[in-house]
């Protein structure tokens, strides 16, 4: 039986399922080229049945994920969530209504569900799908949060757990606490939204003149240059209370953000980031802790944007009562899709278990594709047998190299199939990237891919393989030297640790390592900031055009970056 799961709203996205298989998933920003893109992901669902090869009239029925009153009414008017989604990405001048537009938004997305949002939501999906020749297929639309706790839960591996979602609000609500026993999940709380702790830091963002929903992480990177404040001194910590698994916010939405901005005014900017770090991180240790106490778990798995904070989940990583801790590798609004796909199953067949050994999981490009694309790009290549020891070559010469493999990467990490690849202990390979190819803030670190024999040498925290880049660990002092590149001012990495050498990628990190001593490499996504990943061996090829980098590795192709 397959399954299509949609999400339709930010960074809107397919996927498509088979029993207790994900097939393929896939966001629609990826096709479209638009940033965590809004639009109905009718790209993303044509997409997936290609790659599966598969037609509408395969599919036996669609997830939706979402029915409170404000995403039904954004379904029914789609220009009222572009309007949002251009002013939101600095598209767009604010116009003299936009305070106006602000103060609703974050008063309608506090009305929940209702039969009629259901069924309008359901008649407005029903009829997008049909354009695209969907017409025998079951629709269900599943809770927001649902969605998110399925996707943690049934990718985890795990069989007993505490299951936690938090993000900025969805169907009303900003965060579930569930267990995961006997192939079920039981849902023990929910946050309302009006309690959010992901609008808390989203008001943040949008005061520090980020982009709320995209520049959370950049918070929580200047957050490591602030001279840190002591808690009882953090003016921040008062906003919101923890009372054992309920989250109280001291105001209101709206009157929180006024009450953040007047902070703002007595602080300097990367003070007042590192405060609302640390609240983050304080109050939600918090809630685990007496979660996993209340419940007795000791696993724990999480979704929901919130969880895209690395510095977060290595605290409740390092928390004595946790045994093991899953993030799904999807962890915001973009896992929606799937989330919806697996609960839905799970309603229909009982299926509670998705092996997710990779997330390799988006569109594959044959060699004579990647053929094609590069007779039509003027840029000369050589082939080789065994490219994977020619890009380890040139990365320990002091290369920087674009790295394009196999099927792209589901979710926002680059893990190594659409990768920009370097030596991880140069700084000035750091600055190159940051100011030449990437084109992003200078205080943003990158991340590293390392061997798990080499995540035991140079990590002090390390545990377990994480192999999707999910949370952050602690590199031993005496080793911060040789991982310069890869590192936060406060010795803090995210990195993505290997397991499987016998794949290309585990080849060329081997080879890395026989050349340089260590199992180490800078890598960060294959994209420029502010664009989506590259998908297609055509967006690969431009974006080595746009940046004049030196070289390119797809498929069994050595691209020289000079036309």
């Amino acid at each position: 039986m397959y399954i299509l799961g949609i999400w339709d709203g930010h960074d809107s996205g397919a996927a498509i399922i088979k029993d207790n298989r994900i097939e393929v998933a896939l966001n629609e920003e990826r096709l479209t080229r638009r940033k965590l893109e809004i639009r109905f992901p009718e790209n993303a669902i044509a997409g997936c049945l290609e790659q599966v090869k598969l037609t509408p009239a395969e599919i036996d029925h669609v997830a939706v994920s979402t029915y409170d009153f404000s995403k039904t009414m954004a379904r029914i008017f789609p220009s009222t969530k572009e309007d949002y989604y251009l002013i939101r990405r600095r598209k767009k001048e604010p116009g003299a209504l936009s305070n106006l537009k602000k103060k609703a938004k974050y008063t309608l997305t506090e009305y929940g569900p209702h039969p009629l949002t259901k069924r309008l939501s359901e008649l407005s999906i029903r009829r997008s799908l049909r354009r695209l020749g969907f017409t025998n297929c079951g629709i269900h639309l599943v809770d927001h949060h649902l969605c998110h706790a399925a996707a943690a839960a049934f990718c985890s591996g795990f069989e007993d757990a505490l299951v936690i979602t938090i993000d900025g609000i969805g169907d009303a609500l900003s965060g579930t606490i569930s267990t995961l026993s006997d192939k079920k999940l039981a849902r023990i709380t929910a946050i309302p939204g009006k309690h959010s702790l992901g609008i808390f830091f989203e008001h943040v963002t949008n005061l520090m003149n980020m982009r709320e929903l995209e520049d959370e992480g950049k918070v929580m990177a200047i957050a490591n240059y602030a001279y840190p404040i002591p808690d009882d001194e953090n003016p921040l910590l008062a906003l919101i209370e923890i009372d054992g698994v309920t989250v109280r916010c001291k105001y209101s939405t709206l009157r929180m953000y006024n009450e953040l901005k007047k902070l703002l005014w007595r602080f300097p900017s990367e003070q007042f980031a590192y405060m609302a770090q640390r609240t983050l991180e304080v109050k939600i240790v918090a809630l685990v802790k007496n979660a996993l106490s209340a419940t007795g778990r000791t696993r724990v798995a999480l979704a929901g944007g919130v969880f895209s904070n690395i510095k977060v989940n290595m605290l409740i990583r390092l928390l004595p009562e946790v045994e093991a801790c899953f993030v799904f590798p999807h962890m915001g609004d973009g896992g929606l899709a799937l989330g919806a796909a697996v609960s839905a199953n799970h309603a229909l067949q009982g299926t509670s278990t998705y092996p997710l050994d990779h997330v390799f999981l988006g569109k594959d490009y044959s060699a004579d594709e990647i053929q094609a694309a590069l007779n039509a790009s003027g840029f000369q290549y050589t082939v080789h047998e065994n490219i994977e020891e020619e890009a380890a070559k040139l990365i320990a010469e002091g290369h920087i190299i674009f790295w394009f493999q196999g099927r792209m990467e589901y979710g926002p990490r680059a893990l190594g199939h659409r990768s920009i690849l370097a030596l991880p202990n140069s700084k000035r390979i750091k600055d190159v990237l940051n100011l030449r190819l990437k084109m992003r803030v200078w205080y943003q670190p990158f991340c590293p891919t390392m061997l798990e024999e080499d995540a035991r040498r140079y990590l002090e925290d390390y545990d377990t393989p994480n192999r999707f880049m999910t949370m952050g660990y602690r590199v031993k002092e005496d080793k911060r030297d040789e991982l310069e590149g890869v590192i936060s001012v406060d010795g803090s990495c995210r990195p993505q640790i290997i397991t499987d050498t016998a794949s290309r990628y585990g080849k060329m990190l081997s080879t890395v390592k026989a050349l340089t001593g260590r199992g180490v490499v800078l890598n960060t996504s294959f994209n420029i900031h502010g664009e989506p990943l590259v998908c297609s061996p055509a967006e690969a090829l431009d974006t080595l055009k746009r940046t004049g980098n030196d070289y390119l590795v797809i498929g069994n192709y050595l691209v020289r970056g000079v036309q």
